[in-house]
């Protein structure tokens, strides 16, 4: 694509891209947005470098991407009921948040869209996020594993991480972010295996290790047969993105066709990173109203 206002420079296989020339805290006039969107919907994840951004204008900008998701499990910052603050501190002996692959709240009714994440203050060493291509790795599937897939349904829960019994839940260090546990993280929700993205139109693999727990109609062994294999699937090392962060840095991903995971590698030093959700939709297998225009 050729862009008018701004600099997309890919990464070598085309998932994920840096975006230079813009200061995302004053408002994007409307060509300019449209080429933000367009370069998204390509790439999958933009990065932003040198953009120090408040919280209030990280918000504005979120809000021109779409209205704000919602964010269960991790109560947001005092003042800001649309901003989580990722914190870590120095002395922190807990594992990382985020520390294994998944799509941001895949197990809701209607998924976000996109999670917008603003580096504040960035370890000199260490937290790179990795991203996986879920479109490629569904096309890379042979054709008889996607006829096996297409009427599938998988079966999404937050309660792997949330739940009474989840990871977080066991828990016995201290943690500076203020997660929820609830029974309400018991909750499933079914989306197809294999999905349409609303704006491109590529078919997504939308399955993720921590949030998929099975799939409609198969027992649990059948379904980690199938699960277990496809999870493996997207991280081939052509599928996978490594961002290496830098103070003031902003990122959008699309949570439609990517899964992501939060690396360590920085004990003993201070991280934050303050983080927005845009709503989406529900997953559906055919091509949504409005497929073709911006998301």
């Amino acid at each position: 694509m050729s862009y008018s206002h701004l600099s997309v420079t890919p990464e070598a296989h085309g998932f994920g891209a840096t975006v230079t020339g813009l200061d995302l805290s004053r408002p994007l006039a409307a060509g300019v947005l449209a080429e933000v969107r367009a370069a998204w919907a390509v790439h999958g994840v933009l990065a932003f470098p040198d953009q120090p951004l408040s919280l209030d204008e990280l918000e504005r900008f979120t809000l021109q991407i779409g209205p704000f998701g919602v964010d269960p499990f991790i109560k947001p910052m005092p003042g800001h009921a649309n901003i989580l603050e990722l914190r870590r501190e120095a002395n922190e002996t807990v594992s990382n948040f985020g520390a294994a692959w998944h799509s941001d709240w895949s197990f809701q009714a209607e998924p976000p869209a996109a999670t917008i994440l603003h580096g504040a203050i960035i370890p000199p060493v260490g937290g790179d996020t990795l991203f996986s291509d879920c479109c490629r790795a569904y096309e890379t599937l042979s054709p008889a594993m996607q006829t096996l897939l297409a009427p599938l349904n998988a079966v999404h829960s937050a309660r792997q991480a949330y739940g009474p019994n989840s990871l977080y839940a066991r828990e016995t260090g201290k943690r500076a972010m203020d997660i929820v546990i609830s029974a309400e993280a018991e909750k499933t929700h079914a989306h197809p295996l294999v999905t349409r993205h609303p704006v491109t139109g590529r078919r997504v693999l939308f399955v993720n290790p921590v949030y998929t727990v099975g799939i409609e109609g198969m027992t649990y062994e059948e379904s980690m047969a199938i699960l277990g294999y496809l999870f493996q699937h997207q991280l081939r090392e052509d599928f996978v993105y490594r961002h290496r962060w830098a103070p003031d840095m902003l990122l959008i991903w699309d949570n439609r066709c990517v899964n992501h995971m939060a690396t360590g590698g920085y004990d003993g030093h201070l991280r934050v990173m303050h983080r927005t959700t845009v709503a989406g939709g529900r997953p559906s297998r055919d091509l949504l109203a409005g497929a073709g225009q911006n998301a």
